[in-house]
């Protein structure tokens, strides 16, 4: 099983996929095409995706039973002791003043120490 979902890619990358895949939402693609083909056609999205994002999900003999691959995602697929994991960039980052912590002692950190309920 192959799913390819495309964000942001031109009408005619689309058009391509529904050659080999059965288009079931927008930007969806889902099919049992051979390993040959998924790369070929992996690879024609990495070239004709332009500005959009693109993910190919298909089954492996692997822990898991998938893989998967990424193309301009922020998100990026990381192998952890044989498991692939989504490593997201860290959020809090972008916003210095979320990361800081608010001085002083949380309420219920206070009715603890204080011994009050």
């Amino acid at each position: 099983m192959t799913v390819i979902v495309l964000t942001n890619c031109p009408p005619g990358l689309r058009g391509f996929l529904t050659r080999w895949l059965l288009e079931i939402s927008s930007g969806v693609f889902i099919g049992s095409p051979s390993a040959r083909i998924r790369d070929i056609l992996w690879d024609e999205v990495q070239q004709y995706a332009n500005q959009g994002r693109a993910l190919l999900a298909h089954t492996t003999n692997n822990e898991q039973g998938y893989t998967f691959r990424t193309h301009d995602h922020t998100w990026h697929p990381v192998d952890h002791e044989g498991v692939t994991l989504i490593l997201r960039p860290n959020a809090n980052t972008s916003h210095p003043i979320a990361s800081t912590p608010i001085p002083g002692w949380s309420k219920a950190s206070q009715r603890r120490r204080f011994g009050r309920r």
